[in-house]
């Protein structure tokens, strides 16, 4: 591996971990000696990295560091691709568009090799098998981002018709349905509402009184889901 191609590496890796992380885990990760880890963090920093930290105390990138001219591996690319193809199969149009446009954007300014490997990709996406959902997933992302109370009818596996008023702060993508994960006033706890059960959606002007982050966290906590390192 070049000095360059493990640079790379070691921001990536530094771009995992949102708290400090010790040099040690970050030689053993780049595959390097301590005293090259920390001559590496010293090239990067005078290059304008935001890294902060030092010896026995850990290091942390701080948001804002571009990196130089994009470089994928084989397994990198082909998960983009991956990804974006599924994501454009997605009944969430406006989504689905972003997909294909971000892609785009990333495969202009790849090496021509790499364009090549993009473009060529033997990686696809069948047909989704799913029930048409009712309700425009772009609203309701727009109201998970912006921390919005919805109103919404929704009909349960029986038929049965409520009105709810939720707290959305996740929305789920499986094959076959989208799940859209809420607190429920009406039940007073968390609880998943298939999308297209949902008849109606109405965005209020009313924020929910958490913020999402901690309404998440309490949820993995609940759901016993480990968080990102």
């Amino acid at each position: 591996m070049s000095r360059s191609e493990r640079l790379l590496d070691l921001i990536q890796i530094m771009r995992r971990h949102r708290r400090p992380v010790s040099g040690k885990v970050l030689a053993d990760e780049t595959g390097v000696s301590i005293r090259t880890l920390y001559r590496d963090i010293a090239t990067l920093q005078a290059q304008g990295a935001h890294i902060e930290g030092e010896p026995g105390l850990g290091y942390m990138l701080r948001p804002g560091f571009m990196l130089p001219p994009l470089m994928f591996s084989e397994d990198e690319l082909e998960a983009l691709v991956l990804g974006s193809r599924w994501v454009e199969k997605q009944p969430d149009k406006r989504l689905a568009l972003a997909a294909r446009d971000a892609l785009s954007k990333i495969v202009a300014v790849l090496p021509d090799d790499l364009r090549s490997d993009a473009n060529s990709s033997a990686l696809l996406v069948g047909p989704p098998g799913s029930s048409p959902d009712t309700i425009d997933l772009a609203a309701l992302r727009k109201a998970i981002r912006s921390e919005r109370k919805l109103e919404i009818t929704y009909s349960d596996g029986n038929g049965t018709q409520s009105r709810r008023l939720i707290w959305p702060f996740a929305l789920g993508f499986f094959d076959r349905v989208r799940v859209v994960v809420a607190w429920c006033e009406l039940r007073q706890d968390n609880r998943h509402f298939r999308a297209d059960r949902i008849l109606a959606l109405q965005t209020t002007d009313t924020r929910y009184p958490k913020r999402r982050h901690a309404i998440i966290k309490q949820w993995r906590e609940a759901e016993g889901i480990q968080p990102l390192d």
